[in-house]
Protein backbone atom coordinates (compact mmCIF):
# COMPACT_ATOMS: atom_id res chain seq x y z
CA UNK A 1 0.00 0.00 0.00
CA UNK A 2 1.45 3.22 -1.34
CA UNK A 3 1.14 6.74 0.73
CA UNK A 4 -0.99 7.81 -1.82
CA UNK A 5 -3.64 5.01 -1.55
CA UNK A 6 -3.54 5.37 1.98
CA UNK A 7 -4.44 9.01 1.50
CA UNK A 8 -7.30 8.51 -0.51
CA UNK A 9 -8.51 5.45 2.13
CA UNK A 10 -8.34 8.74 4.41
CA UNK A 11 -10.24 11.33 2.25
CA UNK A 12 -13.13 8.29 1.70
CA UNK A 13 -13.65 7.72 5.13
CA UNK A 14 -13.89 11.37 5.62
CA UNK A 15 -16.40 12.12 3.29
CA UNK A 16 -18.40 8.67 4.14
CA UNK A 17 -17.61 7.34 0.93
CA UNK A 18 -17.61 3.38 1.82
CA UNK A 19 -18.42 2.02 -2.01
CA UNK A 20 -15.79 3.94 -3.41
CA UNK A 21 -13.33 2.86 -0.76
CA UNK A 22 -14.23 -0.98 -1.86
CA UNK A 23 -14.06 -0.54 -5.90
CA UNK A 24 -11.16 1.98 -5.92
CA UNK A 25 -8.00 -0.34 -6.60
CA UNK A 26 -10.47 -2.62 -9.09
CA UNK A 27 -11.53 0.12 -10.76
CA UNK A 28 -8.09 1.97 -10.72
CA UNK A 29 -6.52 -1.32 -12.27
CA UNK A 30 -9.46 -1.62 -14.99
CA UNK A 31 -9.06 1.90 -16.41
CA UNK A 32 -5.59 1.37 -16.38
CA UNK A 33 -5.75 -1.85 -18.35
CA UNK A 34 -8.20 -0.07 -20.90
CA UNK A 35 -7.04 3.70 -20.85
CA UNK A 36 -10.26 4.72 -19.82
CA UNK A 37 -10.23 8.40 -19.44
CA UNK A 38 -10.33 10.02 -15.84
CA UNK A 39 -13.60 11.48 -16.14
CA UNK A 40 -14.79 7.92 -16.88
CA UNK A 41 -13.10 6.55 -14.09
CA UNK A 42 -14.02 8.88 -11.66
CA UNK A 43 -18.41 8.40 -12.94
CA UNK A 44 -17.91 4.87 -12.29
CA UNK A 45 -16.45 5.17 -8.88
CA UNK A 46 -19.60 7.59 -8.03
CA UNK A 47 -21.75 5.09 -10.11
CA UNK A 48 -20.71 2.13 -7.62
CA UNK A 49 -21.14 4.91 -4.59
CA UNK A 50 -25.06 5.39 -5.54
CA UNK A 51 -25.67 1.83 -6.45
CA UNK A 52 -24.40 0.84 -2.85
CA UNK A 53 -26.05 3.54 -0.92
CA UNK A 54 -29.03 2.71 -2.73
CA UNK A 55 -28.45 -1.12 -1.83
CA UNK A 56 -28.22 -0.40 2.00
CA UNK A 57 -30.75 1.26 1.87
CA UNK A 58 -33.35 -1.34 0.27
CA UNK A 59 -31.81 -3.96 2.97
CA UNK A 60 -32.28 -1.43 5.95
CA UNK A 61 -35.77 -0.33 4.90
CA UNK A 62 -36.61 -4.08 4.62
CA UNK A 63 -35.13 -4.94 7.89
CA UNK A 64 -37.10 -2.47 9.67
CA UNK A 65 -40.48 -3.48 7.75
CA UNK A 66 -40.23 -6.90 10.29
CA UNK A 67 -41.90 -9.00 7.36
CA UNK A 68 -42.56 -11.95 8.28
CA UNK A 69 -41.08 -13.63 5.23
CA UNK A 70 -40.22 -12.34 1.98
CA UNK A 71 -42.62 -12.86 -0.21
CA UNK A 72 -42.39 -11.38 -3.67
CA UNK A 73 -45.12 -10.78 -6.88
CA UNK A 74 -42.94 -12.72 -9.04
CA UNK A 75 -43.96 -15.69 -6.91
CA UNK A 76 -47.49 -15.36 -6.77
CA UNK A 77 -50.04 -18.01 -7.64
CA UNK A 78 -52.60 -16.46 -9.93
CA UNK A 79 -54.14 -19.70 -11.04
CA UNK A 80 -54.58 -20.78 -7.11
CA UNK A 81 -56.39 -17.29 -5.82
CA UNK A 82 -59.42 -17.32 -8.03
CA UNK A 83 -60.84 -14.02 -8.79
CA UNK A 84 -57.48 -11.79 -8.12
CA UNK A 85 -56.96 -9.65 -11.18
CA UNK A 86 -53.21 -9.58 -12.64
CA UNK A 87 -53.81 -6.19 -14.32
CA UNK A 88 -54.83 -4.53 -11.04
CA UNK A 89 -51.75 -6.05 -9.05
CA UNK A 90 -49.58 -4.96 -11.88
CA UNK A 91 -51.05 -1.73 -11.10
CA UNK A 92 -50.63 -1.63 -7.44
CA UNK A 93 -47.32 -3.25 -8.15
CA UNK A 94 -46.21 0.18 -9.44
CA UNK A 95 -46.98 1.73 -6.12
CA UNK A 96 -48.52 4.72 -7.10
CA UNK A 97 -51.85 4.22 -4.43
CA UNK A 98 -48.98 4.72 -2.11
CA UNK A 99 -48.19 8.54 -3.66
CA UNK A 100 -51.92 9.20 -3.79
CA UNK A 101 -51.76 8.48 0.05
CA UNK A 102 -54.77 5.09 -1.19
CA UNK A 103 -55.44 2.42 0.48
CA UNK A 104 -55.23 -1.66 -0.55
CA UNK A 105 -58.02 -4.03 1.10
CA UNK A 106 -57.47 -7.67 0.34
CA UNK A 107 -60.28 -9.68 1.50
CA UNK A 108 -61.05 -13.42 1.28
CA UNK A 109 -61.24 -16.85 3.22
CA UNK A 110 -58.09 -17.90 5.64
CA UNK A 111 -54.94 -19.20 2.79
CA UNK A 112 -55.79 -18.01 -0.22
CA UNK A 113 -52.74 -15.44 -0.55
CA UNK A 114 -54.09 -12.04 0.91
CA UNK A 115 -50.73 -12.15 3.47
CA UNK A 116 -48.79 -13.14 0.18
CA UNK A 117 -49.67 -10.65 -1.58
CA UNK A 118 -49.18 -7.80 1.29
CA UNK A 119 -45.82 -8.53 2.15
CA UNK A 120 -45.08 -8.36 -1.40
CA UNK A 121 -46.38 -5.49 -2.09
CA UNK A 122 -44.54 -3.96 1.43
CA UNK A 123 -41.70 -5.96 -0.28
CA UNK A 124 -41.65 -4.24 -3.31
CA UNK A 125 -42.28 -0.93 -1.72
CA UNK A 126 -39.51 -0.93 1.28
CA UNK A 127 -37.30 -1.72 -2.53
CA UNK A 128 -38.23 0.97 -3.58
CA UNK A 129 -36.90 3.41 -0.63
CA UNK A 130 -40.62 3.55 0.72
CA UNK A 131 -40.48 3.13 4.26
CA UNK A 132 -43.06 0.25 5.26
CA UNK A 133 -43.82 -1.38 8.17
CA UNK A 134 -45.66 -4.85 8.65
CA UNK A 135 -47.70 -6.00 11.65
CA UNK A 136 -50.89 -8.36 12.53
CA UNK A 137 -54.15 -6.52 14.04
CA UNK A 138 -53.25 -8.84 17.24
CA UNK A 139 -49.41 -7.44 17.25
CA UNK A 140 -50.87 -3.59 17.13
CA UNK A 141 -53.48 -3.79 19.48
CA UNK A 142 -50.57 -5.23 22.09
CA UNK A 143 -48.47 -2.43 21.65
CA UNK A 144 -51.61 0.16 21.08
CA UNK A 145 -52.63 -1.45 24.80
CA UNK A 146 -49.92 -1.36 26.57
CA UNK A 147 -48.77 2.46 25.41
CA UNK A 148 -52.67 3.68 26.21
CA UNK A 149 -51.85 2.08 30.01
CA UNK A 150 -49.03 3.98 30.36
CA UNK A 151 -50.55 7.05 29.23
CA UNK A 152 -47.69 6.85 25.93
CA UNK A 153 -50.75 6.70 23.24
CA UNK A 154 -49.35 9.83 21.09
CA UNK A 155 -45.77 9.01 21.32
CA UNK A 156 -46.33 5.52 19.84
CA UNK A 157 -48.84 7.02 17.21
CA UNK A 158 -46.29 8.67 15.90
CA UNK A 159 -43.52 6.15 16.55
CA UNK A 160 -45.85 2.83 14.73
CA UNK A 161 -48.11 4.60 13.21
CA UNK A 162 -47.48 8.40 11.59
CA UNK A 163 -43.91 7.02 10.96
CA UNK A 164 -44.43 4.90 7.78
CA UNK A 165 -45.61 6.26 4.45
CA UNK A 166 -46.57 2.53 3.98
CA UNK A 167 -48.40 0.55 6.73
CA UNK A 168 -49.80 -2.85 6.57
CA UNK A 169 -51.85 -4.40 9.07
CA UNK A 170 -52.74 -8.46 8.68
CA UNK A 171 -55.30 -10.58 9.82
CA UNK A 172 -58.02 -8.40 10.35
CA UNK A 173 -61.23 -10.17 11.86
CA UNK A 174 -59.63 -13.25 13.04
CA UNK A 175 -60.10 -12.19 16.83
CA UNK A 176 -63.15 -9.67 18.63
CA UNK A 177 -61.87 -6.66 19.58
CA UNK A 178 -62.77 -5.36 23.13
CA UNK A 179 -64.57 -1.41 23.00
CA UNK A 180 -60.99 -0.33 23.90
CA UNK A 181 -59.56 -2.13 21.45
CA UNK A 182 -62.00 -1.16 18.77
CA UNK A 183 -61.42 2.48 19.50
CA UNK A 184 -57.91 2.44 19.37
CA UNK A 185 -57.95 0.60 16.24
CA UNK A 186 -60.38 3.20 14.95
CA UNK A 187 -57.63 5.80 16.02
CA UNK A 188 -54.98 4.18 13.41
CA UNK A 189 -57.46 4.45 10.60
CA UNK A 190 -58.48 7.99 11.03
CA UNK A 191 -54.53 9.09 11.85
CA UNK A 192 -53.85 7.53 8.25
CA UNK A 193 -56.54 8.93 6.66
CA UNK A 194 -55.66 10.86 3.64
CA UNK A 195 -51.84 11.21 5.17
CA UNK A 196 -50.87 7.70 4.53
CA UNK A 197 -51.44 4.50 2.77
CA UNK A 198 -52.54 1.15 4.00
CA UNK A 199 -52.89 -2.46 3.10
CA UNK A 200 -54.95 -4.42 5.02
CA UNK A 201 -56.06 -7.98 4.54
CA UNK A 202 -59.14 -9.88 6.35
CA UNK A 203 -60.99 -12.69 6.25
CA UNK A 204 -64.14 -11.04 7.04
CA UNK A 205 -66.78 -9.52 3.87
CA UNK A 206 -67.42 -5.84 4.77
CA UNK A 207 -70.34 -6.78 6.11
CA UNK A 208 -69.43 -8.72 9.42
CA UNK A 209 -66.84 -6.13 10.27
CA UNK A 210 -68.66 -4.97 13.47
CA UNK A 211 -68.70 -8.81 15.02
CA UNK A 212 -64.94 -7.55 15.01
CA UNK A 213 -64.98 -4.19 16.29
CA UNK A 214 -67.09 -4.76 19.66
CA UNK A 215 -70.51 -5.07 17.85
CA UNK A 216 -70.34 -1.40 17.76
CA UNK A 217 -72.12 -0.97 14.57
CA UNK A 218 -71.06 3.12 14.44
CA UNK A 219 -67.55 2.66 14.82
CA UNK A 220 -67.28 -0.08 12.39
CA UNK A 221 -68.88 2.29 9.64
CA UNK A 222 -66.93 5.70 10.60
CA UNK A 223 -64.12 2.82 10.50
CA UNK A 224 -64.95 1.80 7.03
CA UNK A 225 -65.72 5.17 5.53
CA UNK A 226 -62.04 6.06 6.39
CA UNK A 227 -60.59 3.20 5.23
CA UNK A 228 -62.29 2.51 1.72
CA UNK A 229 -63.06 5.96 0.64
CA UNK A 230 -59.71 6.29 -1.10
CA UNK A 231 -59.23 2.41 -1.46
CA UNK A 232 -58.88 -0.58 -3.83
CA UNK A 233 -60.47 -3.80 -2.91
CA UNK A 234 -58.74 -7.17 -3.86
CA UNK A 235 -61.21 -9.98 -3.37
CA UNK A 236 -59.87 -13.48 -2.95
CA UNK A 237 -61.68 -16.87 -2.93
CA UNK A 238 -60.94 -20.13 -3.49
CA UNK A 239 -59.51 -23.27 -0.43
CA UNK A 240 -57.03 -22.34 1.74
CA UNK A 241 -53.52 -23.20 -0.08
CA UNK A 242 -52.02 -25.00 3.11
CA UNK A 243 -55.35 -27.37 3.20
CA UNK A 244 -54.98 -27.74 -0.18
CA UNK A 245 -51.32 -29.07 0.17
CA UNK A 246 -52.38 -31.32 2.68
CA UNK A 247 -55.26 -33.17 1.13
CA UNK A 248 -52.37 -33.47 -1.89
CA UNK A 249 -50.02 -35.04 0.62
CA UNK A 250 -53.26 -37.76 1.53
CA UNK A 251 -53.23 -35.64 5.75
CA UNK A 252 -56.72 -34.70 5.14
CA UNK A 253 -59.57 -35.99 2.85
CA UNK A 254 -59.79 -35.09 -0.39
CA UNK A 255 -62.86 -32.94 -1.05
CA UNK A 256 -66.12 -34.37 -2.23
CA UNK A 257 -66.99 -33.27 -6.15
CA UNK A 258 -70.20 -31.04 -5.52
CA UNK A 259 -72.98 -30.85 -8.10
CA UNK A 260 -72.16 -28.78 -11.37
CA UNK A 261 -68.71 -29.44 -11.13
Amino acid sequence: MNLQYERMLTLCESLNLPFVLQNIVGAAQGAAAQEIAYSDFLEALLKAEIAGRQVRKQNLLTRLAGFPAIKTLEDFDYAFAAGVKRNQIDELASLAFVERNENVVLVGPSGVGKTHLAIALGYRAAQAGIKTRFTTAADLLLTLSAAHAQNQLKAVMHRAIAAYRLLIIDEIGYLPMSREQANLFFQVIAARYEKGSLIVTSNLPFGQWDATFAQDATLTAALLDRLLHHAQIVPIAGESYRLKRQRQAGILPARKATAGG
